[in-house]
C-alpha cells in the first residue's frame, strides 16, 4: 500500500536519516477541541516532539492519501474547515476512495502509522469498553487494534466515560500489557491516579527493553504505557464523576460513535473549561514522553 502514502518532506527526511518518528492522531485536532485552541495545541504538540528529540508525525487520510505528517495548512484544514470525517481502522478504505479529508482516531492512526514503519504513538486517552456494553456490546475499535499492532502506545489512560474496570479485563483478554510510567495506578485521563493497579516502570529504558523483547518473542501487540496526566492539572475524578453521571443521563439516547465527543462536550461545559485545559496538558505529557521514547528505541534500530 505504499502508492497509498504520502509522507511530509519532514518525515521522508528523517526516515531517510533514522531520525526517530512519533506518531499523532488528528482527531484531536479535527473532533476533539474548539477552534483556534486545537490548532494552537496540534502546533505545540508537533513543537514539543521536535524539543525531545522526535520528528512528528501527524496521520490523517486527505486527497486520497495516508498522509504521515501534516503541513501548516493541512493542520488549519483539520482544525477550522468543519468538513473533516473521522476514520477508524475500519473508514480507512472509505476515507482514501472518496478522496476527501478524515482525521484517523486511536484504531486508524494505530494502522497508518504501522504500515509507514513508525513504533510510537502518543495519544491523549483510549477508548474501551463503553457502560452498559454487556447489552450494547459497545467495545472501540481501539482496543482490538492495540491487539494486533506492534507499537508502543502513550496514552493518560482510557477515557473516563467508559467501564473502566471491563476496559482493563478485555486488554487482558486481548494480551495487551499496560504498564504505568512512574506510577502503579491506572490513571483516569483527567484524573491522575485510580483504585486500579497496573505494573510500574520507572524509566524511558525499561519500557524499550521491554518492547524489544516483545517483538523478539513475536508478539504482535502494542504496549500500552499509561502516563498520568501531571498532579497540577488533574482533575480528581470525585469532581469529574458527577459531570459524567449527568452528561450520561442527557445523552443517554445516544449510540455508537456519537457518544464519546457528545459526552466530552458536555464535560467540558460542565467543567467551565477546565477540561479542556486539562486534555491539552496531558497530551503535552504524552507527547513528551513519546519523543522520549521513540529517541530511546531508534538507538536499537
Amino acid at each position: 500500500m505504499h502508492d497509498l502514502i504520502d509522507r511530509s518532506d519532514e518525515v521522508r527526511e528523517a526516515m531517510d536519516n533514522s531520525v526517530p518518528i512519533l506518531a499523532l492522531e488528528s482527531t484531536i485536532i479535527a473532533h476533539g477541541m474548539p477552534y483556534p485552541q486545537n490548532l494552537e495545541t496540534a502546533e505545540m504538540l508537533e513543537q514539543i516532539a521536535r524539543d525531545n528529540g522526535a520528528v512528528p508525525a501527524t496521520i490523517c487520510i486527505h486527497k486520497g492519501k495516508i498522509r504521515i505528517g501534516c503541513d501548516r495548512d493541512l493542520l488549519e484544514f483539520l482544525a477550522g474547515s468543519g468538513k473533516v470525517a473521522k476514520a477508524g481502522v475500519r473508514e480507512i478504505p472509505e476515507a482514501i476512495a472518496s478522496g476527501g479529508t478524515a482525521a484517523t482516531t486511536v484504531s486508524g492512526t494505530l494502522h497508518c502509522a504501522n504500515v509507514a514503519g513508525i513504533r510510537v504513538f502518543a495519544t491523549g486517552g483510549i477508548g474501551g469498553v463503553h457502560r452498559g456494553a454487556a447489552v450494547s456490546f459497545d467495545i472501540s475499535a481501539d482496543l482490538m487494534q492495540l491487539s494486533r499492532t506492534p507499537m508502543i502506545t502513550v496514552t493518560a489512560g482510557a477515557k473516563v466515560i467508559l467501564d473502566v474496570p471491563a476496559t482493563l479485563e478485555y486488554l487482558e483478554t486481548l494480551g495487551i500489557p499496560v504498564y504505568g510510567y512512574q506510577t502503579d495506578s491506572f490513571p483516569l485521563f483527567y484524573s491522575h491516579s485510580s483504585q486500579y493497579t497496573v505494573q510500574r516502570l520507572v524509566s524511558i529504558d525499561e519500557i524499550t527493553t521491554r518492547f524489544r523483547i516483545m517483538r523478539k518473542c513475536g508478539i504482535k501487540s502494542a504496549m500500552l504505557v499509561c502516563n498520568p496526566v501531571p498532579v497540577e492539572s488533574e482533575i480528581p475524578y470525585e469532581e469529574v464523576r458527577g459531570w459524567i453521571d449527568s452528561a450520561l443521563e442527557e445523552n443517554r439516547n445516544l449510540k455508537g460513535p456519537e457518544i464519546t465527543p457528545a459526552l466530552l462536550k458536555a464535560i467540558m461545559e460542565k467543567s467551565q473549561g477546565r477540561s479542556l485545559e486539562t486534555n491539552i496538558a496531558l497530551a503535552a505529557s504524552n507527547v513528551k514522553l513519546g519523543a522520549q521514547i521513540a529517541a530511546e528505541l531508534r538507538k536499537y534500530e
